[in-house]
């Protein structure tokens, strides 16, 4: 999913000018998280270790998923080694507190951007990875076949998340009751409630609940005992967040992140270890775009990226070289992380 050209950043500008973020502001004379994590040559990321396809621990120790690859893009854009990356999993109702007393360095952990945490929780949200909205999962042989069919139900749910006002919402707009929402401190006990009858429906973000019905234990039915209502009642942009206050810190993050995107565009993979993908996009980015719209996306994305002799952006927040990395972060197939495919209604 991701394409794998990375930016180093490395040490800091030393003008005279100061960094402001939303949450307050970095002078000079205040050391910035940038040299601090490379001071440690590690970067503390703040995740989980149990959602497919996100994040999951396995036997042998090694994180993947789509989030843990994206605390080794950081990793290899700031520390240029994608492996220097201590991953931290976190309850949910424990990231901002992590986040806010440095526990972690950037929580990557499929968080939403709201305007509440945005504004409260003393975080920085960065660009966005993955849009995602909220949806609602029940039993296949259930009579559900929409929200708007559940009235006087109760639904199982994780605490510490948007998920509850949402759900209350999507149950006023339909102009049905809503029994209980049961709050969990985590998903393994929201399933143990499902399992055990105390709920109607189970809701969250419709990427977690495809996960989380993926490994949905076989002497339950596994995933063909489930199916997911086709509503999506929310808008959930997910991405990292930093601690406010460190303006060249966020840069850094967020740049890394772009410079995936861009090379996603290109179909620069870990696979093929070029900043020039082959064919027509290769003589493009080599021989110059036809179009002036062509033109400025090219060029902007050699700027991003640093190459084709141009000095990057990333270079120009951090007053780094770039470090161009196209294998630092292993990937699957041809180099790209595969979410799993949704499956409604357990077709």
């Amino acid at each position: 999913m991701l394409g794998l050209v990375l930016i180093g950043a490395a040490c800091s500008n030393s003008d005279d000018s100061s960094d402001t973020t939303a949450g307050g502001s970095t002078s000079d004379s205040t050391q910035s998280l940038l040299d601090t994590v490379k001071a440690n040559d590690s970067v503390k990321c703040g995740t989980r270790d149990a959602l497919p396809g996100f994040a999951v621990l396995g036997d042998d120790g090694t994180y993947r998923g789509f989030d843990s690859d994206f605390c080794r893009a950081v990793a290899a854009a700031v520390l240029g080694d994608a492996n220097k990356v201590e991953m931290v999993p976190l309850e949910t109702a424990a990231r901002f507190t992590a986040l806010q007393s440095g526990e972690i360095d950037v929580l990557i952990r499929n968080t939403t951007w709201t305007a509440t945490r945005d504004g409260g929780e003393a975080a920085t949200f960065l660009a966005t990875t993955f849009y995602d909205g909220q949806a609602m999962m029940v039993r296949a042989d259930s009579p559900y076949q929409s929200v708007a069919d559940m009235d006087n139900t109760t639904v199982c749910l994780a605490e510490g998340t948007t998920t509850q006002l949402n759900l209350g919402t999507k149950f006023d707009l339909e102009g049905i009751t809503l029994t209980e929402a049961l709050s969990f401190a985590d998903t393994d006990l929201v399933q143990e409630a499902f399992i055990a009858g105390r709920c109607d429906g189970w809701t969250s973000d419709a990427s977690q609940l495809v996960a989380l019905r993926s490994t949905y234990p076989e002497s339950e039915g596994g995933p063909d005992a489930l199916r997911i209502l086709p509503d999506i009642f929310s808008k959930e942009p997910l991405g990292p967040a930093v601690a406010d206050g460190d303006t060249k810190w966020a840069q850094a993050v967020n740049w890394a992140v772009f410079a995936t995107f861009q090379a996603e565009e290109w179909g620069i993979t870990s696979a093929n270890g070029t900043p020039f993908p082959s064919g027509a996009k290769s003589r493009q980015l080599r021989s110059g775009p036809e179009s002036r719209a062509d033109r400025r996306t090219v060029g902007w994305g050699k700027t991003a990226l640093g190459v084709g002799g141009s000095s990057s952006i990333m270079g120009e927040v951090s007053g780094s070289r770039p470090v161009r990395s196209p294998r630092a972060v292993a990937r699957r197939g041809r180099g790209r992380w595969r979410m799993p495919t949704p499956r409604w209604g357990g077709r």
